[in-house]
């Protein structure tokens, strides 16, 4: 109410400015104070009798004509603005009736425009405007829904974390999520792949299979394309993929909604679904979101003043870590603020907006992915005051669907569940000087720069991993491949292989794939060595490496580790070189070594449990995509009426178990109906890519 006083006022002093025959000054003229004073007195009164007298008028002409009314309304509005201005004191004020009536018309279009655009950031104004255009002004009555199925909302946080989640509960950041468990909700933990990315959790939780997501991109020899999750040809090839693999359409096959997903977990209903933007033609229905949401003005005018504000408060925080030099850092120049402010308002209103089109439409099952805080935890780190912000906002999106929810014609129950956390640290490349594609071309006694030949040869900047000796053996391996590699004797070889292929380096945070295209096969380690001898041992013995993964022609597949450490992955287990990244890594890194599209070394960045930090092989300082920390431990939060997710004493990993338990609850509430397990007839390719709606051609990914 001030703000729109305040620019009435501001639009009268305007008004009597440009038109002569509106006066708010005496006759022999007074201070801008006084004429100012007289203005906001005026703005008010006006204001007041509109909010007064107005719905008195109206209701006494609801007999009048329409098209008679339509003409009254703005003499009645100019008799009120003169009544404003008869009322103010000393008789300042003073306007020719037909200039009162344009006066009050453009007084009542600007404060009602003020008015608009400072109620569409309320979320109270806004549930209000969305219940009225849905018809439910009243919440929903228990009696009327008495035995009707109730509908179930996945909301995924992503990059939240199962610590980071206790984290603001208890520091109050998220009080609608404290309420929750405070009435009884299961907050379980679970493990992720060695893959913890969104990529290979959001296939695996929608789509029950994330078999050969070896990473968030990966390249492929078979068909020589990099696949990475978040291209749309990449993703859709993914869903194809898991569906001919499962033999059905995925969570959301009936009755569902996808929102804002890599993949449409079958759904019919999709809005900002990735593997959906890859069809081409009017059948894409993911785009569609963005059209029924900015369809309407007042969404538009909400989401357009909180995209400006997010890009401010950005430039703002990014400005700030940099004047006090905080550390680790990232650059967060360019279009990231746009970047940023996509994710954490354009994407989320959106999301969220239909997610409770979906809810008061009464559908079954909806799934939803909130990626706000993932995308600001990347370039400002997993911990602090730009990611608790963040989950403010997240906990506000998540009350406001709860609110929403009550107006429902079904009842919900409300699922939160996070595809993977994020681990923060000094990126690779700030703590060593050189990249890892840097290192592996220096292994393989190809060129590298001048940088990189003045670093430090393997010494970290801060002490985070590895003794001397350790880091004396990277050095010496470096070196030596910087001049030219040595054969398997100790002695300098006289020339490389002519003409081979340089590998392919590929980074998924603190993960790294290394390929080699000219070799149609996965390499083994025996090959690698005659090919490039000083390579793995540069790897391994890095002190910013954590373990290296490799086929081999005599173990099968071995993990490689500083201090000349050699274990068949057979025998691999968590209490051998991988003992450091916690339990259950054994059996992830022995899982992915299986897959078709393994690289031919998988490196996995060192892990200090002391201070949780990892080295993102990417520009940042809170990663995920390998082992180590925060990264791999997600949760799942489900109201007391769902089963336990698991037994007493059971853990949940896997992204598949995961889908396995959402699944068992659908069928718990009656829901859309998946198959237990493979169909008994493997369906055909084209059968089965028959439940994927993607009929159009579909635009292919570039090879880099």
């Amino acid at each position: 109410m001030v703000a729109v006083w305040a620019v009435s006022t501001l639009t009268m002093l305007l008004l009597a400015g440009l038109l002569p025959d509106f006066q708010l000054q005496s006759a022999n003229g007074d201070s801008f104070t006084r004429t100012a004073l007289t203005a906001a007195t005026a703005a008010g009164v006006f204001g007041l009798l509109g909010a007064l007298v107005w719905p008195v008028i109206v209701r006494a002409l609801l007999l009048v004509p329409a098209l008679v009314l339509g003409l009254l309304v703005f003499f009645l509005n100019g008799s009120l603005l003169l009544v404003a201005l008869w009322l103010i004191p000393d008789g300042r004020g003073t306007a020719d009736p037909e200039t009162a009536v344009v006066v009050a018309a453009v007084m009542s279009a600007v404060a009602s425009g003020t008015s608009t655009a400072l109620a569409v950031r309320d979320d109270a104004a806004y549930r209000r405007r969305l219940y009225r255009l849905t018809g439910r002004t009243r919440p929903r009555d228990p009696v009327d829904t008495a035995g009707v199925v109730p509908g179930t909302v996945f909301l995924q946080l992503d990059g939240v974390g199962h610590h980071v989640l206790r984290g603001a509960v208890a520091d109050g950041l998220m009080p609608t999520v404290a309420g929750w468990l405070d009435a009884g909700h299961r907050l379980t933990p679970w493990r992720t792949d060695w893959s913890s990315q969104t990529g290979a959790s959001q296939l695996g939780i929608l789509h029950g299979s994330n078999e050969d997501v070896p990473a968030f991109r990966w390249y492929e020899k078979d068909t020589g394309r990099i696949m990475v999750s978040n291209r749309p040809a990449s993703a859709v090839e993914l869903q194809r993929r898991a569906v001919r693999r499962t033999g059905d359409g995925g969570l959301l096959t009936v009755d569902g909604a996808s929102r804002g997903n890599l993949f449409s977990g079958g759904a019919d209903q999709l809005a900002l679904v990735l593997s959906m933007a890859a069809r081409r033609g009017r059948r894409n229905r993911s785009r569609a979101g963005y059209f029924a949401y900015f369809s309407d003005p007042a969404n538009a005018v909400r989401t357009a003043g909180s995209l400006v504000t997010e890009c401010v408060r950005e430039m703002y925080q990014s400005t700030r870590a940099l004047l006090r030099r905080e550390t680790p850092r990232v650059s967060r120049g360019g279009t990231y603020p746009f970047v940023r402010a996509f994710a954490t308002v354009v994407e989320r209103d959106v999301v969220v907006s239909a997610v409770m089109g979906d809810m008061l439409a009464g559908r079954t099952a909806v799934y939803a992915d909130l990626v706000a805080y993932d995308e600001v935890a990347h370039h400002s780190g997993p911990h602090g005051r730009d990611t608790d912000q963040v989950l403010k906002r997240l906990d506000r999106a998540i009350a406001l669907i709860a609110t929403v929810a009550e107006h429902a014609p079904r009842p919900y129950r409300i699922v939160l569940l996070s595809d993977h956390g994020q681990s923060p640290g000094e990126t690779f490349e700030s703590a060593y000087g050189l990249t890892l594609k840097d290192l592996v071309r220096a292994g393989c006694g190809l060129p590298v720069s001048r940088r990189v030949r003045r670093t430090r040869w393997g010494h970290p900047r801060t002490e985070s991993g590895g003794g001397s000796e350790a880091r004396d053996a990277a050095r010496d391996a470096l070196r030596n491949a910087l001049h030219r590699p040595v054969d398997e004797r100790g002695e300098t070889a006289r020339e490389l292989p002519a003409r081979l292929s340089e590998p392919v380096v590929l980074a998924s945070g603190n993960l790294g794939l290394v390929s080699f295209p000219d070799v149609p096969h996965r390499m083994t380690r025996e090959e690698i060595d005659r090919r490039h001898p000083a390579l793995l041992r540069t790897l391994a013995h890095h002190p910013g490496v954590g373990f290296v993964l490799v086929a081999s022609a005599e173990h099968g597949s071995v993990v490689l580790a500083r201090d000349g450490v050699e274990v068949p992955v057979a025998e691999l287990a968590d209490d051998g070189p991988l003992a450091v990244f916690g339990r259950g890594a054994a059996r992830a890194v022995r899982r992915t070594d299986g897959f078709p599209h393994v690289a031919d070394i998988m490196v996995n960045s060192m892990y200090d449990p002391a201070t949780g930090t990892v080295h993102a092989f990417e520009e940042q300082i809170g990663s995920h995509g390998g082992l180590g920390g925060e990264q791999s431990h997600a949760f799942l939060l489900s109201p007391p009426d769902l089963s336990p997710p698991v037994g007493e004493g059971e853990e949940l990993v896997g992204a598949e178990q995961v889908h396995r338990v959402l699944r068992r609850w659908l069928r718990e509430s009656s829901g859309p109906q998946v198959p237990l397990g493979p169909l008994q007839i493997s369906p055909s390719a084209s059968s089965s890519e028959s439940l994927l709606p993607v009929d159009d051609p579909v635009a292919q990914d570039k090879k880099h």
